[in-house]
C-alpha cells in the first residue's frame, strides 16, 4: 500500500476522497486519511516541526499496511543552482539534529538509504525534478542562521525540518521511502526575499495546481 506524508505543500492542493481515521499505536494516536492510499498530514493539529510525534505518525502508516511512502516536502535552497519554485528528488539525507527511533530499547541498525528504485520513478514521474543531492535537516522551529547555511551547503543541497526523521523511522520500520521537496525559498542568506513563514505559504499556494497534478500521477503510479 502507498502512504503519502504531506505538509505545507499539500496545504492548498485539492486531495482524493480519503476516509479520516484515527490509529492507535505504541507511541500515541495519529490521524490518517486511508482509501486508494493512505495520507498522513505531518503537521497535525498545527504542530511544528519539532513538536511532531514521529514515531507514532509512521507507526500508524505502518499499522495500516503501508510498505512504500513519498513525502512531500517543503525545503530551502543551498545552492544558488536550485531555485526556488523548484522540485528536488533527493538520494540521500543528513541530519545535525536528534533523530527519533522505534528502538529505544532494542540494539539495533538500520541502514539509512531513500530508496533507489523509488527515486527513479519520481524522478520519471516528475521530469521536471532535479534528482539527486542530499536533504539536510535540522531541527526547527527558526530558520537557520546564515552560519548555518554556509556549512550546510558543504555537505548538502537542501534544507528542511521533517524529511530524515521521517525516512529513518519508515526504514526502521520495514518501509521504503522517498521524498520530494518543493524548493519554496534560497535559505537565509542566499537570497534577497525576506524567509517567514507566511512567505513559504504564499509560494505553496502559487504552486498548489502542480503539486495536485503531482500527486495525482504518483497515486495512478504507485497506489
Amino acid at each position: 500500500m502507498l502512504g503519502v506524508i504531506g505538509g505545507t505543500s499539500l496545504l492548498f492542493a485539492s486531495l482524493p476522497p480519503l476516509e479520516l481515521k484515527t490509529v492507535a499505536t505504541p507511541f500515541g494516536r495519529a490521524e490518517v486519511y486511508a482509501g486508494e492510499f493512505a495520507l498522513l498530514m505531518r503537521h497535525q493539529h498545527g504542530l511544528p516541526p519539532h513538536r511532531i510525534n514521529y514515531r507514532a505518525c509512521l507507526a500508524a502508516l505502518a499499522v495500516l499496511g503501508v510498505d512504500r511512502i513519498v513525502a512531500f516536502g517543503s525545503a530551502g535552497s543551498l545552492k544558488p543552482e536550485i531555485t526556488p519554485g523548484s522540485v528536488v528528488v533527493p538520494s540521500d539525507y543528513l541530519s545535525i539534529t536528534d533523530i527519533p527511533s522505534v528502538h529505544d530499547y532494542t540494539i539495533d541498525h538500520i541502514r539509512p538509504e531513500l530508496d533507489p528504485e523509488l527515486v527513479r520513478t519520481l524522478g520519471e514521474l516528475v521530469p521536471e525534478a532535479r534528482v539527486g543531492g542530499v536533504y539536510a535537516q535540522t531541527r526547527g522551529p527558526r530558520i537557520e542562521t546564515v552560519a548555518e547555511v554556509e556549512a550546510l551547503a558543504q555537505f548538502a543541497d537542501i534544507v528542511g525540518m521533517t524529511v530524515a526523521s521521517e525516512a529513518t523511522l519508515a526504514l526502521e520500520l520495514g518501509m521504503r521511502f522517498a521524498a520530494l521537496c518543493t524548493v519554496d525559498n534560497y535559505a537565509h542568506g542566499l537570497g534577497g526575499e525576506m524567509l517567514s513563514y507566511e512567505h513559504i505559504l504564499a509560494v505553496s499556494r502559487a504552486h498548489s495546481r502542480r503539486t495536485e497534478e503531482i500527486l495525482n500521477r504518483i497515486v495512478e503510479r504507485l497506489a
